[in-house]
């Protein structure tokens, strides 16, 4: 029922945050445009770089998934990526097929370090094991 609700009221909201990511790296290059008429060649080269990357990473995410449920028998792999300290936070990456058949990827971030991240990791590991969804 939850997983219902949500798709409902919130979709799959990856695809929002991209058309977002999209249209600013669109601004981006629009003024790398105005600025290489104005002959300010770093500003040009930092603007398309930069509107460059955004684009690399919105067809990077393209298979990135924000459903709510997963079936179990849909999972094709379960990866853990243990956090760097300071840096990053440890996170689940499951694969899945969706309901239209496609492989998917859903990234499930675990607490970082100033919301007690080792112990939650920990937990999230042993839950994880326990339920064999990831060995």
């Amino acid at each position: 029922i939850i997983g219902n609700v949500a798709k409902v009221t919130v979709g799959n909201g990856i695809f929002r945050i991209l058309f977002i990511y999209s249209a600013f790296a669109i601004f981006l290059l629009y003024f790398a445009f105005k600025a290489y008429q104005e002959n300010k060649v770093v500003t040009t080269l930092f603007y398309t770089v930069f509107a460059g990357y955004l684009f690399y990473k919105v067809m990077q995410s393209m298979n990135y998934s924000a459903t709510s449920t997963i079936e179990r028998n849909k999972i094709k792999e379960v990866k853990f990526i243990d956090a760097k300290y300071g840096a990053t936070r440890s996170r689940f990456e499951i694969i899945f097929e969706d309901e239209k058949g496609k492989i998917k990827t859903r990234l499930i971030l675990l607490p970082g370090s100033l919301n007690n991240g080792e112990n939650e990791t920990k937990k999230a590991l042993e839950i994880m094991k326990s339920e064999k969804i990831y060995t």
